[in-house]
């Protein structure tokens, strides 16, 4: 990590919350917004989300699992995302968010018109902007959490770090 976190101190409320309160308070709300409104079914959020965390590189993104009423992706669909072009384990709409994340991330001036048409054959504008605002928020606060080395000391809802997990047999 490349912040100096004072001793005692969670790591991810202080750089978000005491260094900088009048962005990093913001930007945590519109994380938690991205998941406390979202109108998108949880395989195709979880998609788009893991396929970002893939991309960032995120530890704890890539650790983290969406859970809506009790509900969570199956095991080995964090597998699936990063096959998303020819994994049978994705309908439509969850493979076009795996694929539009990623070119989000990496090709955004490629995202054309065939693209597109495959796009709203199978998603409101609603939707789209819905999506496009969630993918927003994982690629800049993911990577920011990656660049600063945040990432593997976030702590997850079961209280370890994704760096502690990985490092468990």
């Amino acid at each position: 990590m490349i912040i100096d976190i004072p001793e005692g101190k969670d790591a991810i409320e202080y750089v978000w919350g005491e260094m900088i309160p009048g962005i990093g308070v913001a930007a945590s709300k519109y994380s938690m917004a991205v998941y406390a409104h979202t109108t998108l079914g949880l395989r195709e959020f979880e998609a788009a989300r893991l396929r970002i965390a893939q991309i960032n590189g995120c530890a704890f993104c890539l650790d983290w699992r969406t859970e809506r009423d009790g509900q969570q992706v199956e095991d080995g669909f964090a597998d699936a995302v990063a096959e998303w072009r020819t994994t049978g384990a994705f309908d439509e709409r969850t493979r076009l968010a795996a694929e539009y994340a990623e070119r989000y991330a990496l090709d955004h001036h490629g995202l054309d018109e065939e693209f597109w048409s495959r796009m709203t054959a199978v998603y409101s504008q609603h939707e789209i902007v819905e999506l496009s605002m969630s993918i927003g928020s994982w690629l800049a606060f993911g990577r920011l959490n990656h660049v600063l080395g945040l990432d593997t000391v976030c702590r997850l809802p079961s209280g370890s770090s994704p760096a502690a997990a990985r490092a468990r047999p």
